[in-house]
């Protein structure tokens, strides 16, 4: 502050608490704005973070240890997942439209809600800790609001801000389920419909939407097994997956990259719902041939190289498509070392540089919304919107219709997809089926041994409320004619 605005202390009066910066908070607040501004991943900027965060501590003599490291995962996590929630409290707090209030401060009024709202941290810490967060990285102004909006949320738990902001079940439920469980109204309608419309299952989904997920590694076959992987690590750090026999839990806070079979390649991250759509297309019987395996959207190559592995003890061969050079350069690297014979070519699944009846077994994961993963990626559920759906229909639809045309008679597709929207699963195979005589849907479920809850058939959605995997859907389809 320069000399002409500079105030004169009165006599005896006690001078303003210097803030105390928080490296924990910080980096939290650092890591909303990547979102917010960059639209950044969280589980993408987020480590780089924490790595810088632990080298400035080491320089300045300090410790940033793993509780300092849960701590800001805790509140990033935390304050994504729950944004609609603490939106509509933080409007009851405040008095203009939260669109007038500037983006950084809306963070941390969101990182202080958290606080409050969804975790052991006491009020009264809470508040100044977000206050002396605002002070460093917002000025002393604003501090002064934000001080003023949190002693307001603090005047009442979740569950009494929850009675006052979201509209009454009986009135208008999908409202009150968005606000409640903190998903967009559109999703919550979505995700409703592919449970079937009844309200058994919806709020059991909504909530495991905003649970961390668990980290799953696969072990490759042919290169490590999950008994290797879990010998490697200490006792009581992993368990077995629950469906998948590739698979390993690890336990909370557990780090894929000390696993050493993880480091050399010969295991991966990769949620069992993946891991069981790539085992369940290996699983179908094919008359005749079997050497000739296509990826045809392979990108980062995890279901590729599990198909490798299962590909080699038959003798197969596996072509890994993947229209991005710089996403095909990541499926070479997943794929070194294979047993299984293997090649990366750069191409678009949509115009496929192989002739028709090439292969024996094709999968094809589609690029789509992504809102089987809203565990692992929370702010994606606030940067979709619901025009987004129809925007993916013409790619899926291509890259099945042509999945179909590569594989010979009497071989299968294996169609799948990381969203449970009806629009993105079920619609697209009605429709490549309707318009391609001479296919067949073959009942997945018998290829998903010992999992339950897997419907009617013959097509095959994963939820994670039920088998505590992404919500992955399967179609299988074989070419009869």
């Amino acid at each position: 502050m320069n000399g002409r605005h500079q105030q004169r202390r009165p006599q005896g009066a006690t001078p303003a608490r210097r803030p105390q910066r928080d490296p924990v908070r910080v980096l939290a607040f650092e890591a909303l704005r990547a979102v917010d501004e960059r639209d950044a991943y969280a589980n993408l900027v987020l480590p780089s973070l924490l790595r810088a965060a632990e080298r400035e501590a080491e320089d300045r003599g300090r410790g940033f240890d793993r509780r300092d490291a849960a701590l800001a995962t805790e509140l990033v996590y935390g304050t994504l997942r729950n944004q609609g929630t603490y939106d509509a409290v933080l409007a009851a707090c405040v008095d203009r439209p939260l669109r007038e209030v500037d983006p950084p401060v809306l963070d941390v009024l969101s990182l202080g809600a958290h606080q409050l709202l969804a975790t052991r941290i006491p009020a009264h810490a809470a508040v100044s800790a977000t206050v002396d967060l605002a002070r460093v990285v917002l000025g002393e102004g604003r501090a002064r609001f934000v001080n003023a909006v949190l002693r307001r949320v603090a005047a009442h738990d979740r569950d009494r801000w929850l009675e006052r902001v979201a509209p009454p079940y009986d009135e208008d439920a999908e409202g009150h389920l968005a606000v409640v469980h903190s998903h967009p109204r559109w999703i919550v309608s979505a995700l409703w419909d592919a449970l079937g419309g009844g309200r058994a299952g919806i709020e059991e989904l909504l909530a495991a939407d905003n649970q961390r997920p668990e980290v799953t590694l696969v072990a490759r076959p042919g290169r490590s097994t999950a008994a290797e992987v879990a010998q490697s690590l200490p006792a009581g750090s992993t368990e077995p997956g629950r469906w998948s026999p590739y698979a390993v839990r690890l336990a909370e806070g557990g780090d894929p990259a000390a696993v050493p079979a993880v480091a050399e390649g010969r295991a991966g991250v990769q949620d069992e719902g993946s891991q069981l759509v790539a085992a369940a297309l290996a699983a179908v019987p094919v008359e005749g041939r079997d050497a000739r395996w296509l990826d045809g959207c392979a990108g980062p190559g995890g279901k590729a190289a599990l198909l490798a592995g299962l590909a080699a003890p038959r003798g197969a061969r596996v072509v890994a498509a993947e229209k991005q050079p710089h996403r095909a350069r990541l499926v070479a690297r997943s794929l070194a070392g294979s047993p299984a014979p293997y090649q990366v070519v750069v191409a678009d699944g949509t115009r496929p540089a192989w002739a028709p009846g090439s292969f024996d077994r094709v999968l094809v994961d589609v690029p789509c919304t992504g809102l089987g993963a809203l565990r692992r990626r929370p702010e994606a559920r606030w940067r979709r919107r619901e025009q987004d759906v129809p925007g993916f229909a013409p790619l899926q639809r291509g890259l099945l219709a042509e999945a179909v045309r590569a594989v010979r008679v009497g071989g299968v597709v294996g169609y799948a997809t990381c969203s449970p929207h009806l629009a993105e699963t079920r619609a697209v195979v009605d429709d490549v089926l309707a318009g391609a005589p001479g296919l067949e849907l073959v009942d997945a479920r018998p290829f998903l041994p010992g999992v339950p809850d897997l419907g009617p058939g013959p097509t095959v959605q994963l939820w994670p409320h039920l088998h505590g995997t992404d919500a992955m859907f399967l179609a299988l389809i074989r070419r009869i004619a």
